[in-house]
């Protein structure tokens, strides 16, 4: 029987030269002036455009190309003065006056005239007795139409709402609200919490950093290296709005998975440049090691998670496919600072990077004889810790088959926001359904049948009269009120029924319509986005590894991360679990884009400390062809590594917990979970103990699949 194993490097020691990687980090450490100085100017440059990232980037684009809804919401902007669903309703209600008293008048005037003096907002509609007007004559909605595309309407609130707002006094109060109103104060309240949970984490990640490097200097190079590429990523945001409308979410998931990833590839660099440079001395020649070992694995997890989000790039959801942009321009500026900047750094610091170490740094060797016993127990008794690790996930992910998932409702905004006030209002005033009226847009000829069936589907509250096109196109507007919040699981089937049972000319949209639509979208390409992603990250590590059979199972035990951190997110956002320590109200669902986007960015993250420990374990193979001390010893090399970028991770993502809006909190628990379980059960037991399971047979590869692969090794003669 052929043994399987390839055996150590057969060139032996002092034959192989050095690689591409190798070669560029021994150059960016002989030409860290240059390197300095081009980095310098391309952050001065983007810098310049960094403050405006947030006031610049696009706020809407939660909608499903191509679908019924926004065909709907085009036609009515297009024929009918803007009366879309990005169309402003201004809500006024007074305790004591009616709509019709002189007080309340003067304020719907004052109102209007703000709204005529921007070009971005069409027809403005006074308050209709009858349909704009509570039957306790309290509350008036004036209308205002859309001129612009969603983006430019999320902006054109940003810019008038507060002397909207300003306008209410006397016992009089005024809130702008719709869905334009809503991603204006949502996108703000976002904003704030991005910005406290960065300022949170920073300090936390520091602190760690120092208890992990032991030294005050090679803490500080991670985060002067992240801070490079956020910079350099706010300005490059910018640059590509203007060619694109990107969403403003993009650059909030930017800097935390910039921050995070950052730091990841920091640390495994600088810890391996520390031990290299404690074996040799000479600075170019640590930092050229480094590249050619650490640096492999950093590349290929940078494109690891690269791969992974382009996958998200399918969904034709422009604010889903921008996020994934905007991560995936920060991820690709950090490589390249880890790659460039980096290696420079370390050459230009040489033994200066232990500068202000503590005590217990002093001591502190690469090889962790903590990690090192913790690797030969797992050899020793591989079957309780696989056992127990793997109960763990597979109980925490059991919770995952009973999910929802649906668009967010008006509980992502804070109770005192405006539009909250407004959609609270119109709901007193006007019934549950008011809020999210359902559009139809039909040829004139067909009104009254349309009329007819739309009032015949249960679960429609009312029908208004049909409006007549302003441009003579033959078509009309009809509004359908459901009788259920806008956000009820009712209001699907609601407008399925209303869909099939219209004539095949009318077209249904509103509000409502357009988040089932990309719920519906989401729910479509979660299955195909998982698939490639699945396949794309089994690909590249079969590249990189060379051996089929651990490139599958480290790209299988991913899933049980991903899986059990969505069973705690349906624990906690759907059933309620721990919503009071959070400070939520749960929605009983999981917001629809959280699925499809959080697996790339937790796969791709599971899949990064993949890469750091299999890299580290098959450079170890490399060298002994000794499956056991490949084990060990990558566990022993990567082990705190892995730990302490974990808890870097942890710390970003739960900061994130701490948000008012539920959205953030959902991310920075769902990943912040993720990276806790992927780290703790998954990379440091259960893929060590399947490299002690399956031996030689983790590392072989047949001969015709070498001679297809490119030849990648990860140890450095």
């Amino acid at each position: 029987m052929t043994d399987p194993s390839p055996g150590p490097d057969p060139s032996g020691p002092g034959v192989r030269t050095e690689g591409v990687l190798a070669r560029l980090g021994r150059t960016m450490a002989l030409r860290a002036r240059w390197v300095f100085s081009v980095w310098l100017i391309a952050l001065v440059a983007l810098g310049a455009l960094a403050p405006s990232v947030f006031s610049s980037l696009a706020g809407a684009g939660w909608q499903a190309n191509g679908s019924e809804s926004v065909a709907v919401r085009e036609l009515a902007q297009a024929h009918f003065g803007g009366a879309s669903s990005a169309a402003v309703q201004l809500v006024v209600h007074s305790d004591t006056a009616v709509v019709t008293d002189p007080a309340v008048q003067d304020v719907l005037t004052r109102a209007t005239a703000v709204f005529a003096a921007d070009p971005r907002f069409g027809q403005v509609v006074a308050p209709q007795p009858g349909a704009t007007i509570s039957a306790d004559g309290h509350t008036g909605i004036l209308m205002a139409g859309a001129t612009g595309t969603t983006d430019d309407m999320v902006k054109a609130v940003d810019d008038v709402k507060d002397r909207l707002t300003a306008l209410s006094g006397n016992g009089i109060d005024v809130y702008p609200t719709g869905a334009s109103a809503l991603w204006s104060d949502f996108n703000a309240a976002n904003h704030d919490a991005m910005i406290t949970a960065e300022l949170f984490s920073w300090p936390v990640t520091l602190a760690i950093m120092v208890v992990a490097f032991g030294s005050l200097v090679a803490a500080g190079l991670p985060l002067l290296l992240t801070l490079a590429g956020l910079v350099a990523s706010a300005g490059g945001l910018v640059l590509l709005n203007t060619v694109t409308p990107i969403s403003v979410w993009a650059m909030n998931f930017a800097m935390m998975f910039a921050l995070a990833l950052g730091i990841d590839y920091a640390l495994f660099l600088v810890a391996r440049f520390r031990d290299a440079l404690s074996r040799s001395g000479d600075r170019e020649q640590a930092v050229a090691e480094t590249m050619d070992t650490a640096g492999k694995a950093v590349v290929l997890s940078g494109l690891t998670v690269l791969v992974s989000l382009s996958a998200v790039l399918l969904v034709p959801a422009p604010a889903v496919r921008t996020m994934a942009v905007g991560i995936m321009l920060a991820v690709a500026f950090v490589l390249l600072a880890t790659l460039t900047l980096l290696p420079a750094a370390l050459g230009r610091l040489g033994e200066k990077v232990n500068a202000g170490s503590l005590p217990h740094a002093r001591r502190q060797v690469h090889r962790s004889p903590r990690f090192a016993s913790w690797g030969r127990l797992l050899h020793a008794h591989p079957w309780p810790f696989a056992l127990g690790a793997l109960g763990v996930l597979v109980a925490l992910t059991v919770p995952v088959f009973g999910l929802k998932v649906a668009m967010p409702s008006i509980q992502v905004v804070p109770a005192d926001s405006a539009v909250r006030q407004g959609y609270d209002l119109v709901q007193a005033g006007f019934g549950q359904g008011a809020p999210g009226q359902l559009q139809i847009i039909a040829p004139a000829t067909q009104a009254d049948a349309v009329a007819a069936a739309a009032r015949a589907v249960p679960g429609i509250a009312m029908v208004g009269p049909a409006q007549a096109a302003q441009d003579g196109s033959g078509l009309v507007l009809l509004s359908a009120v459901p009788n259920v919040d806008p956000s009820a699981p009712a209001m699907g089937g609601i407008l399925d029924q209303l869909r099939a049972d219209l004539p095949t000319d009318a077209l249904v949209g509103g509000a409502p319509a357009e988040n089932l639509d990309l719920q519906s979208a989401l729910n479509t390409y979660l299955p195909i986005v998982v698939t490639v992603i699945l396949v794309l990250g089994f690909l590249l590590l079969l590249v990189a590894l060379q051996a089929p059979l651990i490139a599958l199972l480290g790209t299988l035990v991913s899933l049980l991360s991903t899986g059990a951190a969505f069973g705690v997110a349906k624990l906690v956002f759907q059933d309620g679990h721990g919503s009071g320590l959070l400070g939520f109200t749960p929605q009983g669902f999981l917001d629809g884009w959280g699925p499809v986007f959080f697996f790339a960015m937790i796969f791709a993250i599971a899949m990064d400390y993949t890469v750091f420990l299999l890299s580290t374990a098959k450079e170890h193979y490399e060298r002994t062809g000794d499956p056991e001390v490949a084990g060990v010893d990558g566990l022993a090399h990567s082990g705190r590594v892995i730990l302490a970028a974990a808890a870097v991770m942890v710390a970003v993502f739960f900061s994130f917990a701490l948000a008012d809006p539920l959205p953030p909190k959902e991310m920075g628990v769902i990943l912040g979970v993720a990276v806790l379980l992927d780290a703790g059960l998954v990379r440091l037991i259960l893929l060590p103990v399947l490299l002690r399971l399956t031996g030689h047979a983790a590392w072989w590869s047949p001969p015709w699949l070498r001679r297809v692969l490119p030849t990648i090794r990860f140890s450095h003669t």
